[in-house]
């Protein structure tokens, strides 16, 4: 086998009451692309961070390019051609693209004038190679969570790395854009590049890898040959058990319409009708910039609405704030965790109950004994790891963050539920645990709009599936009787799609 150019060897990390790595290892080669692979809170971030010096390590070694290493910070790892990609965007919204490809290395003369054509050039050649359609001089605050990680990608690779690290880079991009950036990994190895890819998309992994290195509860489990192995097999040694039935779809014990949208127009959303019966989950498809987000902001209160009605149970309801949505029993989980949906400053179990406190208080009292009650069974049923229900949220993992966001929604026991992107950066094994909850929700009559990029979530889930493109509905499917081809032809506006009958 080709010699490493990036080894990290019996890595250990601890934090106060948690040991996050324990002689975790991985190695890179060059001309190859590394999946690393694990559950949430398995130790893959953290070791990312070690390697690029955001976090010292307590034991191991970590050998680059034949030589042991440490480094003080990203900058210094990037000095020696080591470039991250992370989970969490890392932008300035109100700068353009140019100025935050080139943030802190602007182009400039001799007499310390920056070379603005020169810089906007290599950044426009950058977004053609990553076919962004955008000028170089957009504001990223005006681009969607998708072409934000596009941009940032596009930073990443104007370092020249010999080694890039990505971790889930494709949360939040369209299937075009996945392409597009296969298209850049694939110059990337044939350039010799060493590429470590951190995903819980099993598709991407078996269709973009050449190897794979299995982390569990911070330590190394495997590395193998994607070429050996099988995604059953990859499952099992990502969470040491056999995981059956991944997507446990369960039959709707409940009749009746429980949320009718007529008419409804605002921004991004052009003249949409639907209804949702109790205890179904409908489910949302369609490509990025479709309205998705947008017409389930509308109906949360959180966007304002230029026409059109809601009814919750038969009845009219004025939605103008999210106050007024969970009042009336209707719960929005946002696909942006970090922007919209928590405070990572605040502890898990502040962040938690936040949204339910008004079901938990007697009077203007907080019965603090059932908040504590409530948070910890949310946090045993989502498998949720952290060092304690005080620990600050900011602190744990992307994925059990997520977990977090989800039980908030719950905890308000809603008539509705809107999940928007509810298992991204997700690993298998959480997944399932958030599907069980979901279902046993839905059990109750609970009913739940999944607004989801995963076709195979979206298939295995839903009872139904609306299609939406440029803001209007497009299509709808039984998800019994649907298939990703025709789905994806909705989203792109074709008629060929299977009405309900």
């Amino acid at each position: 086998m080709t010699e490493a150019i990036l080894q990290l060897q019996a890595i250990e990390k601890a934090f106060p009451g948690v040991k996050a790595l324990d002689k975790a290892s991985l190695n890179v080669y060059p001309g190859q692309v590394m999946a690393l692979m694990g559950e949430n809170g398995a130790g893959k971030s953290t070791l990312m961070k070690v390697l690029t010096g955001i976090y010292s390590l307590d034991a191991g070694q970590i050998v680059y390019q034949g030589e042991t290493r440490s480094f003080n910070g990203p900058r210094d790892s990037q000095a020696a051609g080591i470039s991250i990609i992370h989970q969490e965007l890392n932008l300035l919204p109100e700068l353009t693209i140019a100025e935050n490809i080139f943030l802190g290395r602007e182009m400039t003369s001799r007499f310390g004038r920056i070379l603005w054509d020169e810089m906007n050039a290599k950044a426009a050649a950058l977004l053609n190679r990553l076919k962004i359609s955008h000028a170089p001089t957009t504001l990223v605050g005006s681009l969607s969570l998708g072409e934000q990680q596009m941009v940032e990608i596009a930073k990443a690779i104007s370092f020249d790395s010999k080694v890039i690290i990505m971790d889930e880079p494709t949360d939040a991009l369209t299937d075009v854009e996945t392409q597009s950036l296969f298209s850049v990994i694939n110059e990337l190895r044939d350039q010799g590049c060493g590429i470590v890819y951190i995903s819980h998309r099993m598709q991407e992994i078996f269709s973009i890898c050449d190897a794979v290195t299995v982390l569990r509860d911070g330590s190394f489990v495997d590395e193998c040959r994607v070429s050996e192995i099988d995604e059953d097999q990859l499952i099992e040694r990502m969470v040491g058990r056999k995981l059956a039935d991944q997507y446990p779809r369960i039959a709707i014990t409940h009749k009746g319409c429980r949320l009718a949208v007529n008419n409804l127009s605002g921004p991004g959303v052009d003249n949409v009708s639907f209804s949702l019966n109790q205890g179904e989950i409908l489910g949302f498809s369609g490509l990025m910039g479709a309205g998705r987000t947008e017409l389930m902001k509308i109906i949360f209160g959180a966007a304002a609405k230029a026409q059109g009605q809601v009814e919750l149970n038969g009845q009219s309801v004025s939605l103008n704030n999210p106050q007024q949505a969970l009042a009336a029993g209707i719960a929005y989980i946002s696909e942006d965790r970090k922007g919209d949906g928590l405070l990572l400053e605040l502890s898990v179990k502040e962040n938690m109950s936040i949204s339910a406190l008004a079901k938990l208080s007697r009077g203007v009292q907080l019965r603090h004994s059932d908040e504590v009650s409530e948070v910890e069974k949310f946090i045993e049923a989502f498998n949720i790891k952290t060092p304690s229900r005080d620990a600050r949220i900011g602190n744990l993992s992307g994925g059990n963050q997520q977990k977090v966001a989800i039980a908030k929604g719950l905890m308000t026991l809603p008539q509705v539920l809107i999940l928007d992107e509810p298992t991204r950066g997700v690993d298998v094994g959480a997944k399932k645990e958030i599907y069980d909850l979901i279902n046993r929700f839905k059990a109750q009559g609970m009913s739940i709009i999944l607004v989801s990029s995963d076709m195979p979530e979206l298939l295995g889930m839903s009872d139904r599936i609306l299609v939406m493109h440029q803001g209007q509905i497009s299509g709808e499917f039984d998800a019994l009787e649907a298939d990703q081809e025709t789905i994806l032809a909705c989203a792109v506006g074709k008629t060929l799609h299977k009405d309900i009958a």
